[in-house]
């Protein structure tokens, strides 16, 4: 039987999760909660069903729900719907494309998603509610915490670390035995060769906005 499944944000990484989710086979998704100027849109077919206020009720159901808001600037959006569902004592899905390779030998948190042709190394730990976006390679032995999105293509050689509420951009690498501390944005592209000590956005290594 297939598990019912709930999305919450209707965006663009929306778009990619419905994709992601219809590939598992494990899923019947029951609609998206939005904004309530959206509801009854449609996206890629399925209905925008109510707003977050709808949140309490449906967790009383025997349905699962995921947050496929994206995030890029700030994940403070993705934190405040996930604690949401925390407090609602919600079932929260954790969703793996059977198009990704995850070893056996990790750890993906609730909440998280690892999409198509992404790779998850041996004893690598993904926090709750974090994106490992398409085409990302974590390998072995790195950490990943909470609210993290590491995006397209985005590379982690082993033993990262990283802490909570980071946004690694497209193509960016991160070196091995590099840490990264929480409410840090890595530019797309960007090489990172030391470990980043301070909040902000980087671009390589250089801090070009504080926090």
């Amino acid at each position: 039987m297939l598990s019912k499944i709930v999305l919450i944000g209707g965006g663009g990484h929306c778009h990619a999760c419905i994709d992601v989710i219809e590939s598992t086979k494990k899923y019947e998704i029951l609609g998206i909660i939005d904004l309530k100027e959206k509801v009854g849109d449609k996206v890629l077919g399925y209905s925008v069903i109510g707003d977050d206020s709808c949140i309490p009720n449906l967790s009383k159901k025997n349905v699962c729900f995921l947050v496929t808001l994206g995030q890029i600037k700030s994940a403070s959006l993705r934190k405040r719907i996930f604690f949401n569902l925390r407090g609602c004592e919600a079932k929260i899905a954790t969703v793996i494309s059977p198009l990704a390779h995850v070893s056996k030998h990790s750890s993906i948190g609730v909440g998280a998603i690892i999409m198509h042709h992404a790779t998850v190394g041996p004893n690598v730990v993904v926090g709750e509610n974090s994106i490992i976006n398409t085409g990302a390679n974590i390998e072995h032995d790195s950490r990943i915490g909470t609210n993290c999105h590491i995006s397209t293509h985005a590379v982690l050689n082993g033993n990262c670390l990283l802490g909570n509420n980071i946004f690694i951009g497209s193509n960016a690498t991160i070196f091995q035995n590099t840490q990264v501390v929480d409410d840090v944005i890595v530019g797309a592209g960007s090489i990172v060769r030391e470990s980043i000590k301070l909040s902000g956005t980087f671009v390589n290594n250089q801090l070009i906005a504080n926090v």
